[in-house]
């Protein structure tokens, strides 16, 4: 096992929930944190709470820094409309995210490798920055040399999650076109995330 894979799994036992919806998480069997006292729990005070929706949405998108995070939401702050969905939209709109719901990837962890590595074209350009963030209509493919790689055609053949409707995915041609900026409810997370309580939490 990876560190990665290693540290994605204890993600899920730290939080409490499968985050990500996978069959192998280690949550389906052991419901508690790691380490000696993890199966102590105890009952979470308002500033657990808050800190947990946040954690949950940061762990979702691959292990968000705080620094990385806290940006997004002073982004999101500054826009228009709702902070909770503007959080989510800008979540959303992260190239890693996108190639991950695409399915061109089987964990956004993994996506983020693909685009660290060069495997990732935006409107017919390499973009190697897993935070890109795309723009509504934006077409996204994996780069022709990079077609083969056994990873991309095991995830994209996965029956595990299907592709969202604000996505448009041709999967034999491994390409896809951000179709348009989902809401919270249009999410398919395997966890209720709360954004409005991380909103609270930054708040303080």
């Amino acid at each position: 096992m990876t560190k990665r894979v290693a540290a994605k799994h204890k993600i899920d036992r730290r939080l409490g929930v499968n985050l990500w919806g996978r069959a192998k998480s280690p949550i389906n069997e052991r419901n508690y944190a790691p380490g000696q006292h993890g199966s102590n729990r105890r009952k979470p005070t308002d500033y657990g709470i808050q800190l947990l929706a946040k954690q949950k949405l940061k762990g979702y998108y691959g292990n968000l820094t705080e620094r990385q995070f806290r940006r997004i939401f002073q982004r999101a702050s500054r826009m228009k409309g709702d902070t909770s969905q503007n959080i989510i939209g800008l979540l959303e709109r992260r190239l890693d995210a996108v190639v991950y719901r695409m399915k061109f990837a089987s964990t956004v962890f993994a996506a983020r490798q693909l685009i660290s590595h060069c495997h990732v074209k935006v409107n017919g350009e390499v973009v190697n920055i897993p935070s890109y963030t795309l723009n509504e209509k934006d077409v996204v493919e994996i780069k022709e040399k990079s077609k083969t790689n056994v990873t991309v055609l095991e995830a994209i053949r996965s029956t595990e999650r299907d592709c969202p409707f604000y996505l448009e995915v041709d999967a034999a041609a491994l390409k896809g076109t951000f179709g348009s900026t989902p809401k919270l409810e249009d999410v398919p997370y395997p966890v209720m995330m709360e954004p409005n309580i991380v909103i609270e939490f930054y708040s303080r």
